[in-house]
Order: C-alpha cells, then structure tokens, then sequence
C-alpha cells in the first residue's frame, strides 16, 4: 500500500503551475492531509492524464507507477463533502466573472452493465435515443467566456426504488429515489441558493419533460427569473375570457399558430451558439397573464400564477417555428430574452470540455458517493483551467486610443 511518504516522490512536473496553491484552498474542508494529498493526486491526473482517467493511469502519469487501492478508497469511499468543493469553485469563479446566467443541462453516462449506481436502459433527450446509462443533471455558471459546471445531480430511474440488491451494492442512501426532474432543479438551486453567488437567470430546456408549470412556480416562489425552451407539445395555462373565470389548457403549437396568424413578429440578430455568425430572425411575444394554479401534491395547496411569456422564433419563409420559450422575462426586454437564449448553447460547452479533457465519464466505481466525488473533482480540474482563462483574461492591458 502507498503511503504519504511514498506520493513524496511524484515528479516535480510543474510544481509552479499553480495547481497546489489551489488544490490547498480547494481542499482546505478535507479532515485528513491524506485526503488532501491525494485530492491532489487525482486533479492533477485529470488535467494532465492521458487515455481514459482510471485509478491506474492517473497514479502511473502523476506518481510514475500504480497505485490503485489508495485513490479508488480516497473517491470511492471517503467520507469528505462534495458540496464545500462545489461551493469554493463556485465562489471562486464568480469572484472573478459575474454570472450572465444559471444552466441546467442534461449529461448521459454510457454504461454497460446494470450495477453502476443509477444505470438502466432508458431514453435520453440530450442524445435523442435509448440508451443503457446513467443520466445526469449538471448546473453551470454561464460566463461571457463560457460555462462551468458547478453542481451535480444524479437522476434515479424508477425501478431503483425498489431493487434492494441494486441499492446495497451501491451504498444508495436511503433518501435517494426517482423523483421528477423539477425537484432536482430546485434543490439544486436551494443548495446554490446558500453560496455566496451572484443571482442570475435560469435556463433550462424543457421540451421533453412533461411538467411544466411545478419548476415554474418552484422558479418564481424562489424570485428567480428564467428562460425555458419548450417543445411543441408543451402544454399552457392560458386563461379564459373575460366572464370565464379559470384557465384552460393549449400546446405551444397552437399558441404559436395563433402568433404567426397575427403576422405581427419582431427582427433581431442574434447567435443561438450553432451559427458561426450572427443571424437574423423574427421573434414573437405571446403574454401569458396570471391566474390561480393548483399545485402538485409535493406542492401542495393553489398559488397565484403571475404573469408570463411565450416567446416564439418564426424565421422568415419556414413552415413553422424552430424554437419557443417561456419566461417570466418581461415582454418590453425582447432583445435581452433573445441574448439569453443565445447562451443555450455555451452552457453546454463546459459539459462536453468535461466529457472531452477531463475524463467526465470515465468513473469505473459503482457507488453513489464514488460518482459524485469523481463528477465533483472533474468540475474542478475544469475549474482550475477557467480560473487561469479568466484571471489571464484580466490581466490583459486595455488598449486605449491616442489623441492627437
């Protein structure tokens, strides 16, 4: 077994990096200096590992050979807290770039076999088909220079609530079990909520989940602003006339085909993150007055629905709609709606930089603590990098134009 004496003898490669300066603050809640140590260890083997980011090549490309027991027990089974990690690299981050927007975004985990905490076959609508895998929800910060992410939800399918073999064999604490995908929202943001983080607007996409209208009351109970995309099946509270007291219920298409049947559309330009440049579009605005809602029974009780938003583009030409919204968004701040839509697609850069450089899927253990601690050391690998991006970004002298 390696001890501490024996991770003495890593390689001094890039000791002036900055990486120990801040794997020493990152770290600073762990109880132990061996958690620390090889907090360290397992960071610098993401950032700097090649090939996929097992036990064995992080130990072999930071240390000079395997060590495997000791990292597996450090992410697998030790007991330090995910959410002071998140919480310093959140903190951190936005110390340094105030945040333009919070994201969620769904990130799906390709597994074989049935054991990994949180595996079925199920279907994913970020890769648009049936796979085996886990999925997860991440939360990003979305900056100017894009998106890191800084919290993390694992989403359990239903049929382990009941597998009692499943959740031994995972160590799934018992307070763990499928709930619909607003929940997590929420208590994601009630965790982010404690952090010392600037508030920002919520973007989410919504277009294959079928309930709406608890994540928005859930958003606008907790005075945040959002921006959700929604498909055409979406279904809508749109009032009913006057002398008809109540609500009724309509999809997006329809509302959207009212909206183009008044030919009455804005044109803006803007970049929805695909384009390589800006573009123009028509944009319109349907308001969505409020009105008594009932909420679902884990809300239970009827609250009033304020007024909202939905936000359709309908570019010149095309049959039909390419994307919709709904915000709580003023109808007058169309163009400021329209830029935050943009960012959809930054908020998904961070995701795919995890996938990609950092070894986001690459976790080989099988318990839950073990995947978040993995998910929560990847957003910091990251992190440190989008660090030096945005401090490097802020020592950049001004250029100034001379007089004369």
């Amino acid at each position: 077994m390696a001890t501490i004496a024996h991770l003495r003898e890593a390689p001094d490669r890039e000791q002036q990096d900055g990486l120990s300066d801040y794997c020493r603050e990152l770290f600073a809640c762990f109880a132990r200096s061996d958690q620390r140590r090889w907090g360290e260890v397992y960071l610098r083997g993401l950032l700097h590992g090649s090939g996929r980011r097992t036990p064995a090549n992080i130990t072999e490309a930071v240390l000079g050979r395997r060590v495997v027991q000791p990292i597996q027990q450090f992410v697998s089974q030790s007991t330090w807290e995910c959410n002071d990690v998140r919480r310093h690299l959140a903190e951190r981050v936005s110390a340094l770039t105030e945040p333009l927007a919070w994201a969620f975004d769904e990130v799906a985990f390709q597994k074989n076999g049935s054991r990994s905490v949180g595996v079925a076959r199920q279907f994913a609508p970020s890769a648009g088909r049936m796979m085996n895998c886990q999925l997860a929800l991440a939360t990003s910060l979305v900056h100017a220079e894009g998106s890191l992410p800084v919290n993390w939800h694992l989403l359990l399918p239903r049929q382990w609530d009941a597998d009692e073999q499943l959740r031994s064999q995972a160590h799934l604490p018992d307070e763990q079990r499928h709930r619909p995908r607003w929940e997590y929202v929420l208590q994601s943001l009630d965790q982010i909520l404690e952090w010392n983080v600037p508030r920002a607007p919520v973007l989410a996409d919504w277009s294959n989940q079928p309930d709406l209208e608890p994540l928005q009351l859930g958003l606008e109970g907790r005075g945040l602003s959002y921006l959700l995309e929604v498909g055409p099946s979406t279904m809508l509270s749109v009032p009913t006339p006057p002398g008809r007291p109540g609500a009724v219920r309509r999809s997006v298409a329809d509302l959207a085909g009212l909206l183009g049947s008044r030919n009455a559309g804005t044109v803006l330009a803007w970049r929805d993150g695909s384009a390589a440049r800006r573009r123009h579009s028509q944009f319109m605005v349907l308001g969505l007055p409020g009105g008594p809602a009932v909420l679902p029974s884990r809300m239970s009780g009827i609250r009033r629905r304020p007024a909202r938003n939905l936000v359709v583009e309908w570019p010149f030409g095309r049959p039909q709609p390419r994307s919709q919204w709904v915000t709580n968004l003023p109808a007058d701040q169309l163009a400021e709606v329209v830029a935050l839509a943009g960012l959809r697609h930054s908020s998904g850069t961070g995701c795919e930089r995890l996938q990609q450089r950092y070894g986001l899927a690459d976790f080989e253990g099988r318990s839950f603590r073990g995947w978040h601690h993995h998910v929560t050391l990847a957003s910091a690998a990251l992190g440190f990098h989008t660090l030096q991006e945005l401090e490097g970004a802020a020592a950049e002298p001004v250029l100034q134009a001379e007089v004369g």
